[in-house]
């Protein structure tokens, strides 16, 4: 497995991918999942920055543009599609493909901001998921209220799904 022919990634974008896939990996191993569940998150993980580098819009479009793709090429798992789709903003219908590709791009090691804390939080991902995904999503929020941007419909239900709310 690996980045699909029609990737149009930087030198360092393929970088954070194979730390994103590597580290998907690891837990896959640590926790452990099946075969078949282990390649469900690889391949999310090797497409959900495939368009990165595309002139495909703003950078919130590289996600649908990546899913959109796949698609095309022949990808039919709607929980990997989901998981590319939503990658960076999170998503209430995700299975654990998505939740773990959300956790990925965020924790991966390459990452140059708040090394130390995101290093603890993805040791914590195999035996803390749950605990894990609430912190990085309420971290990716603030970024995002911080930033002055508006939230998604899609951060908004994600987030009060893992809130427990309705």
């Amino acid at each position: 497995m690996s980045l699909p022919e029609w990737a149009q990634v930087s030198p360092e974008r393929r970088a954070h991918i194979e730390r994103v896939v590597a580290l998907l990996q690891s837990w896959a191993d640590a926790m452990p999942v099946d075969a078949k569940e282990r390649n469900r998150w690889l391949r999310a993980g090797w497409l959900h920055d495939a368009l990165r580098d595309a002139p495909v819009g703003d950078w919130s479009a590289h996600g649908p543009a990546s899913a959109d793709r796949a698609a095309t090429a022949g990808e039919r798992d709607q929980g990997v599609l989901s998981a590319v789709r939503y990658h960076t903003v999170g998503f209430r219908g995700w299975d654990d493909v998505g939740r773990m590709l959300y956790l990925a791009d965020f924790l991966e090691p390459g990452r140059d901001f708040a090394s130390a804390e995101r290093n603890a939080l993805a040791r914590r991902v195999p035996t803390e998921r749950d605990a894990v995904l609430r912190d990085v999503a309420r971290r990716r929020i603030e970024w995002v209220l911080r930033s002055g941007w508006p939230l998604p419909h899609e951060t908004v239900d994600f987030w009060n799904q893992l809130a427990g709310r309705p």
